[in-house]
């Protein structure tokens, strides 16, 4: 017997073994058991998910005689094994007319085959028209179509099927029941395939799957002839690298690779990397959407980890690389990844245009914020007294206030005579307007002379408990980042009794509880000497204690509004004021190490 291709071999001979399309399916069998038929039936859909294997089914639906027991009537789930069903599968039906509307599209020929409407069926109940890419015919033909499609026979049924439905004259539209079969999710192609060759006895690998999944583009039948030709390329076996080759893709271990090297950022590796894979001659356009897909991934690796799927075999991999990000980096590199893309076609050559994408997305990396591997992102408003600054964290600027000055705040009205001090640059005379943006730098350096010395972490605590006090001290020398340090800075410090430490965090912030981040912020608190059982409890904060986040937004608050009043105080600021009518533009004004704060 000769070989018969998988796509043929498995389709569906009824709903139940139907994969995906449950929305068609249900309306289909509804209709049946209730014997609410309707005599046109549009079904429209991209090429492979089951245009014409549905009107098939249905086709057998209506002229299946129960295992040849007699005439049973209409029913939704046909036995397969009466003669009618297996005419059908056999496409030998008398009473099935296929046409192939492509190739009948004049008018002589619809009407050719309207002369035998009239006709009852020869073997069946009822004579099936099965018109395939009926979008294809002409306007006369739909014309001389028009009357008979709205009122047949009753032993006529019409199964239209098209994948351009906008070609479709409205007149045809409102005559028929339609359909709109979707794409099918790669998840449901990569299970169906594996049942298949489990069936078939073909040794496979589940990342293989994958990428025939996703290069099927919705279409099980492109899935299924994509599968036969991997088995002929693998001799007999179904495997990633035979695959990956078979279908030109790139090895995903060079993307996973380049992407641990912005994780490390690490420019020279970065490189390096890019020149190993040019050597395979990519796509490189390709190679930044399989960049950008990897983010993606990361993205919801941190977010919903259960979530992110095998598609590559590197799940286990993707979860321990999106440890090494911060939140912000990957929103951050994903949106410079999809406008690098859009740049690339006024790029010289697409692998600059791929290597300046990826020098960027370093580049613009926040300078203050190291990664998560070492030290966490820093929150505005740490200099407040009793707070400390993280252990990689860069000194004050040259221009603020000694190290001995830090220690005794001065008035707000020293603040020009510090300006003046600054070493970067000799003040100018009166006379001369200096330049603006350094002088606004230098008025909002005058709020740096009023901040504590927090070179270094804050000790353990040396009481027995834990309160909420030294919890805003210990905040940021706990090194925590990401998701699990926004989390932790809308928690308050509930109770502590030695042994459980109970955490109360805000009502607004629940949906991101969850276990991996209590770990986290128990083991952080282990490693500065307070080891307890931790309890992470949502509830209303008592308005007389605030979390790590509320404290810094209001310190933050409290240094902008000192910085711009010292600002308004500069005799420079004042003068270029008088002499041109300058003013001060509030949301312009940044204290000094803001930038640093993040």
């Amino acid at each position: 017997m000769s070989y018969q291709v998988l796509a043929r071999k498995w389709r569906p001979r009824t709903f139940h073994e139907l994969v995906g399309q449950e929305h068609v399916q249900r309306a289909l069998v509804n209709a049946l058991d209730q014997g609410r038929l309707h005599h046109a039936y549009l079904f429209t859909g991209t090429r492979g998910v089951g245009k014409t294997t549905l009107a098939r089914i249905l086709a057998k639906c209506l002229n299946c005689t129960a295992n040849g027991q007699g005439d049973a009537g209409v029913t939704s789930t046909p036995c397969g094994e009466c003669d009618n069903c297996r005419s059908i599968d056999e496409g030998r039906f008398v009473d099935l007319i296929e046409v192939d509307a492509a190739s009948r599209t004049k008018v002589e020929d619809t009407r050719e085959l309207l002369d035998n409407v009239q006709y009852a069926p020869t073997q069946g109940r009822y004579k099936v028209y099965l018109i395939d890419e009926v979008h294809m015919l002409s306007t006369s033909s739909f014309n001389a179509l028009l009357k008979t499609l709205e009122e047949p026979p009753p032993h006529v049924k019409f199964l239209l099927a098209t994948t351009d439905p906008q070609k479709l004259p409205p007149t045809v539209l409102s005559r028929c029941l339609q359909f709109t079969l979707k794409h099918l999710p790669p998840e449901r192609i990569v299970g169906h395939l594996a049942k298949v060759l489990e069936a078939e006895g073909v040794p496979c690998e589940e990342s293989a799957l994958w990428l025939l999944g996703k290069a099927a583009e919705g279409s099980m039948r492109d899935a299924m002839s994509l599968t036969d030709q991997a088995i002929a390329f693998g001799q007999g076996e179904v495997h990633h690298a035979d695959v990956a080759a078979m279908l030109g893709t790139l090895d995903h271990r060079h993307v996973l690779a380049l992407v641990e090297a912005l994780a490390a950022v690490d420019a020279p590796r970065l490189l390096a990397e890019v020149v190993a894979l040019a050597e395979q001659g990519p796509d490189f356009a390709a190679v930044l959407d399989d960049i950008t897909g990897v983010l993606h991934r990361l993205a919801i690796a941190q977010m919903v980890p259960d979530a992110v799927d095998n598609a590559h075999g590197d799940r286990e991999a993707l979860l321990a690389l999106a440890a090494r990000f911060t939140a912000e980096d990957i929103q951050l590199y994903y949106q410079i990844g999809i406008q690098g893309r859009g740049d690339m076609a006024h790029a010289p050559d697409l692998r600059s245009a791929l290597e300046m994408t990826l020098l960027r997305m370093l580049a613009f990396r926040p300078q203050g914020v190291p990664r998560p591997a070492q030290t966490p992102l820093p929150m505005r408003g740490q200099g407040e007294p009793g707070g400390a600054r993280p252990a990689g964290e860069e000194p004050p600027p040259p221009g603020g206030s000694a190290p001995e000055e830090s220690s005794s705040p001065r008035p707000a009205q020293a603040a020009p005579e510090t300006a003046d001090k600054c070493p970067a640059a000799s003040p100018p005379p009166d006379d001369a307007p200096p330049p603006w943006v350094e002088r606004e730098d230098e008025g909002a350096k005058a709020t740096v002379a009023q901040q504590p010395d927090a070179s270094s972490a804050p000790p353990a605590p040396a009481q027995d408990r834990f309160g909420h006090a030294d919890w805003l001290a210990a905040f940021d020398s706990l090194g925590l980042g990401g998701l699990t340090r926004n989390l932790a800075a809308h928690c308050i410090v509930e109770a502590d009794d030695g042994e459980r430490l109970t955490l109360r965090l805000d009502p607004s912030q629940e949906a991101m509880q969850a276990e991996v981040h209590v770990t986290r912020i128990r083991e952080a608190l282990a490693a500065i000497g307070v080891e307890r059982r931790l309890v992470l409890e949502a509830g209303v904060l008592p308005a007389e204690l605030e979390p790590p986040r509320q404290q810094a937004e209001r310190l933050a608050a409290q240094q902008h509004a000192e910085a711009i009043e010292a600002l308004s105080r500069d005799p420079h600021v004042q003068k270029l004021q008088q002499a041109f009518g300058a003013r001060l533009i509030d949301a312009t004004v940044k204290p000094a190490g803001a930038e640093a704060r993040g």
